[in-house]
């Protein structure tokens, strides 16, 4: 299969938002990239749309039942800060950096989700310390390319802050102009999540989360020019993309508060989950049910305490799993405008978001994983450079269009896929 592109530099801004596109068209670095490109304002995220799935989706073109990351964090009843879905084994088959590494082409990722352990040639992992005997150095020395972070840590670790925003996309930045400028990979896959950050924490029209679409801007510029110096601009292609949108919330359900009260979950001593019959998963603005054993009065207990108007929809396992979202769950929820669900099992069944609660970091402001149908819910995919046409507005594509467009710039196959090659984009 013909390669279209020597370089391939796909940048996921976490959160973009086709409603952002008017403002990206006035930002000079977003300008000058879809001067020379072909666009979607409109992608259709999948379900759940939370980060995980959303960009195991990217380097795969399925939809979450398929690749296996159908949340970002594992089912574990009660745990505060569950585990998430890190490691590069918890996709199912194949991804774009597996196959572009196989043809022997040279890879990178930075903070990629569910890169962890992946047999990529410079990669820094998006994974933290979750246990308190953990340190977040070896952890992520030790799931990613060794040699290479350390050399980055030395050189721009002191720019971050921990985990805080805009620092840790400024060190994300910096590494990756640095490994264009030494580097110089075939595919690299660089993930930004300021304006995510900002959103939660600000809502989605806040004037911090506009902040960050500008520093967002600056960073392309960075990444542009570093490909100008590195001489290899004109073999290059670049994507600038989304994975899901946002939406504001002022309030929280937790149905896990419902189960605790009918004597579906109990809780110890230590406010500890001791056993459950019905758990609900969060996935922020839309929820998996586990009903043990499939229990069908517990099912049948479950649909009837779950049927209000806070919550828009109940949808069969049968019909999660024709969404695309994880078969083996109960019942999968969405919540209506205004809402989201949090797995708590304290406290009342539905909950104001105050200030107080937002700035300890308790509740959000605005969230995703709501369903794709939802209004005003749509991404972004631009792309520019070797293999793309210009002047080409899709009227609508898939994010599980992406990955099979991405592989065949680099004149890959992904095999069997849930989306298709946008042929339409490419110069072939």
């Amino acid at each position: 299969m013909e390669r279209l592109t020597n370089h391939l530099i796909v940048i996921s801004f976490d959160c973009l938002s086709s409603l952002d596109f008017t403002l990206l068209e006035t930002l000079p670095n977003f300008q000058k990239l879809l001067r020379n490109s072909s666009y979607c304002k409109n992608v259709q995220t999948i379900y759940p749309s939370v980060t995980y799935p959303c960009h195991a989706t990217i380097v795969t073109g399925k939809l979450p039942k398929n690749h296996g990351i159908i949340n970002n964090t594992l089912l574990q009843p009660g745990k505060v800060s569950p585990d998430w879905y890190w490691y590069r084994k918890d996709i199912q088959g194949t991804t774009l950096y597996d196959e572009a590494k196989q043809k022997g082409m040279s890879t990178a990722a930075l903070l990629w989700p569910v890169t962890a352990k992946a047999k990529i040639d410079y990669n820094m992992p998006e994974i933290f310390a979750n246990r308190r005997w953990h340190h977040q150095i070896p952890v992520s020395l030790v799931n990613g390319s060794s040699l290479y972070q350390l050399e980055m840590n030395k050189k721009f670790g002191h720019i971050r802050k921990g985990l805080s925003q805009p620092e840790l996309d400024d060190f994300v930045l910096e590494a990756a102009v640095d490994t264009i400028l030494m580097k110089k990979p075939n595919l690299m896959l660089i993930h930004f999540t300021d304006l995510d950050t900002k959103r939660h924490e600000t809502g989605f029209s806040s004037k911090e989360a506009i902040a960050a679409l500008k520093r967002h801007d600056q960073r392309l510029g960075r990444i542009m020019d570093a490909l100008q110096s590195a001489g290899i601009f004109h073999q290059s292609t670049i994507i600038a993309l989304g994975d899901h949108s946002a939406l504001d919330e002022s309030k929280v359900v937790k149905p896990n508060v419902l189960f605790r009260d009918h004597g579906l979950l109990q809780v110890g001593k230590n406010n500890q989950v001791t056993n459950w019959q019905a758990y609900c998963k969060s996935c922020d603005g839309s929820a998996y049910i586990y009903i043990k054993d499939q229990d069908q009065r517990t099912l049948t207990l479950v649909r009837e305490l779950l049927d209000r108007s806070e919550i828009e929809a109940i949808w069969s396992s049968k019909e999660a799993s024709q969404f695309g979202a994880d078969p083996n769950c109960s019942l999968m929820i969405e919540a209506a405008i205004g809402y989201y669900f949090h797995e708590s099992f304290e406290g009342v069944f539905i909950d104001e978001v105050t200030e107080t609660d937002v700035a300890s970091k308790k509740y959000t402001k605005a969230c995703h994983g709501y369903s794709p149908e939802k209004s005003d819910y749509n991404t972004l995919f631009i792309a520019s450079g070797n293999g793309i046409r210009t002047g080409q507005a899709l009227t609508s594509i898939r994010l599980i269009d992406e990955g099979p467009t991405l592989a065949r710039l680099l004149g890959l196959d992904l095999g069997a896929v849930d989306g298709r090659v946008l042929e339409e984009l490419l110069i072939m």
